[in-house]
C-alpha cells in the first residue's frame, strides 16, 4: 500500500509536515467548497464535516480506530487507504499516525464522526513530497471516519515510571490505569483479537499488584480485579484453553463466592474438559442464585443431553434442575 499516512516517511519533516514552511503558498491546490472550518488559522488544515459524532473530542494521547482514504488533486485520485478491513487496529496519535495534518484533523473529531479534510503541503508531505507517489508541494485530500478511541494518557505516564515510583502513586490513579487497560482489552476482545485482549487484561492485573494500606483499599482493588479475572476466563474459553479459563474463574470466586458469572465460566470450562461432575456443581450453584437465567439453564441442558447417561443419578439431578427453565 503506497504512501500511507503512517508510512510515507521521506524524513521527519515530510511525514509530519514542514512546520517552518507555513508562510509558503502552494502553487496549485484543489479548491474545496466553502465555507470550511479552518482548524489551524492559516488555511493549512480545513475541514468539512459529513456526519457529526458523539461525546468528547479525541484527546492528544489517544489511540484511535480510524478509516481513511487519501487523494491527490481531486476525490477520484486515490493514493492511500487504511482501516477498511473488518477490524481496524488501534493507532497511537504521534506514533502510528505521523501525518501532521491528519493528527490535527483527528483531534477535532468525536467518536462516530465522518469528515473530509484538505491538507496543504506544510501539514502533509512538505515541499519535496514523497516520491514517487506524492509530487512536491502537493495539497492532499482525506476522507476520515473515526470509529472509536481510547484515552491512554494515564497509562502512558504510569508505564514510564519505575516500579518504585509506581508504588508511590495514590490508589485512585492506579485504579484508573487498570480500568484503561481493561478498556483496551475489551476493545480487542470485541474485535476477536483474543490474544491481545488477554495481554491487556493481564497487564491490568499486574497494575493492581499495588500494595494496599488498609482493608478498604484492598476491597477496592479486589472489586477491580474480579471483572478482569472474569474477562480472562472468558478469553481463555475463546482461545480453547479451558484449564486456564477455570483457573481465572476460580480466582474470581475466591474474591466473590457468589459471583454467578464466575460460577458459569467455571462450569463451562469443566464441561470443555469433560469434568462433568465439577461442571454440574458449578452450574447448579449458579442456577440456585439465578434460577431463570437462560444461559445457565441451557448449559445444564447441554451437559445432560450430550454427555450424561439417562440412567445415571447425575442425569436425574440435571433433569430436575433444568425443568426450572
Amino acid at each position: 500500500m503506497a504512501a500511507m499516512a503512517g508510512e510515507a516517511r521521506a524524513g521527519p519533516g515530510e511525514s509530519r509536515g514542514l512546520r517552518g514552511d507555513r508562510d509558503r503558498d502552494p502553487d496549485t491546490a484543489p479548491v474545496p467548497p466553502q465555507p470550511l472550518q479552518d482548524l489551524t488559522g492559516d488555511g493549512g488544515v480545513r475541514k468539512e464535516q459529513l456526519r457529526p459524532g458523539t461525546g468528547q473530542l479525541v484527546p492528544p494521547s489517544a489511540s484511535v480506530a480510524v478509516k481513511y482514504s487519501g487523494y491527490l488533486g481531486n476525490w477520484n485520485n486515490l493514493f492511500c487507504s487504511y482501516g477498511h478491513g473488518k477490524y481496524p487496529k488501534l493507532m497511537k496519535l504521534g506514533k502510528d499516525i505521523t501525518l501532521w495534518g491528519l493528527e490535527l484533523g483527528l483531534l477535532s473529531m468525536a467518536r462516530g464522526e465522518a469528515a473530509r479534510f484538505w491538507f496543504s503541503p506544510e501539514y502533509a508531505y512538505g515541499r519535496r513530497g514523497c516520491p514517487p507517489c506524492i509530487p512536491p508541494d502537493t495539497t492532499v485530500l482525506f476522507h476520515v471516519e473515526l470509529l472509536d478511541f481510547i484515552d491512554s494518557e494515564e497509562c502512558d505516564l504510569f508505564f514510564e515510571l519505575s516500579e518504585v515510583q509506581q508504588d508511590t502513586l495514590p490508589l485512585e490513579k492506579v485504579l484508573k490505569v487498570a480500568a484503561t487497560e481493561r478498556e483496551f482489552g475489551n476493545y480487542f476482545f470485541h474485535k476477536q483479537n483474543f490474544r491481545v485482549a488477554k495481554h491487556r487484561y493481564k497487564r491490568a492485573l499486574s497494575v493492581l499488584g499495588h500494595s494496599c494500606s488498609s482493608e478498604a483499599e484492598q476491597s477496592q482493588v479486589n472489586t477491580s480485579k474480579v471483572p478482569l479475572l472474569l474477562n480472562l476466563s472468558l478469553t481463555y474459553l475463546k482461545l480453547e484453553c479451558p484449564k486456564r479459563a477455570l483457573k481465572y474463574g476460580e480466582k474470581a470466586l475466591e474474591m466473590d463466592q457468589g459471583n454467578v458469572k464466575a460460577l458459569f465460566r467455571c462450569g463451562q470450562a469443566c464441561l470443555c474438559m469433560k469434568e462433568y461432575s465439577k461442571s454440574r456443581d458449578f452450574l447448579t450453584r449458579a442456577q440456585k442464585i439465578q434460577p431463570f437465567n437462560r444461559d445457565i439453564n441451557n448449559e445444564l441442558k447441554k451437559l445432560e443431553r450430550n454427555f450424561l447417561s439417562p440412567f445415571s443419578c447425575l442425569g436425574e439431578t440435571l433433569e430436575s434442575a433444568a425443568s426450572l427453565n
